[in-house]
């Protein structure tokens, strides 16, 4: 059930008014990656968008502090993934700072380009940076798909209230 919003107890903007309102917003969780000068880096997006068809580019949100930024800055290619419900632990890898993302058990192979492709996911693709837009504390980084592959199996890992959720609707 929804409320009615009283518009009398409204908050100014902030970054913990922002970050309130959008773990009301169910996302899917993808994992991007890339190949660095020292190996591989990742890490996991909820910002992930398709923003053009013609052509198919997509887009996604990275803090500039973030430990995979340095590569991604300089990265001519990206891979993005979208994970199942069964890939929490995978999920919660790759946004945990200081993890080994890519060591065991994380499963993953050279992929086309040298970008890194993880295994057992529900999609993948290999995309061409664009653009890296400069907003607040992150970049906007846009892609444009060169190739890809859908045929995974499974449902879509959500996040919703700051936690991984799989769909209860089936």
């Amino acid at each position: 059930m929804t409320a009615t919003p009283d518009l009398r107890s409204h908050r100014p903007a902030s970054a913990d008014l922002l970050r309130s309102v959008f773990r009301q917003h169910a996302a899917g969780v993808a994992v991007i990656t890339t190949q660095g000068p020292r190996g591989p880096v990742g890490f996991t997006a909820t910002s992930l968008a398709s923003v053009s068809a013609e052509p198919p580019v997509v887009s996604f949100g990275v803090g500039t502090g973030a430990s995979s930024w340095p590569a991604l800055s300089e990265a001519e290619h990206v891979g993005v993934h979208i994970l199942g419900e069964h890939q929490q632990g995978l999920a919660a890898t790759f946004a945990r700072s200081g993890a080994d993302r890519f060591g065991k058990p994380t499963r993953w192979r050279e992929g086309p380009e040298g970008v890194p492709v993880l295994d057992g996911v529900l999609a993948w693709l290999v995309c061409r940076v664009t653009a890296r837009v400069p907003a607040g504390d992150h970049r906007i980084v846009l892609a444009e798909v060169a190739l890809g592959d859908d045929s995974g199996a499974g449902l879509p890992l959500l996040y919703h209230q700051g936690r991984y959720n799989g769909l209860r609707d089936r």
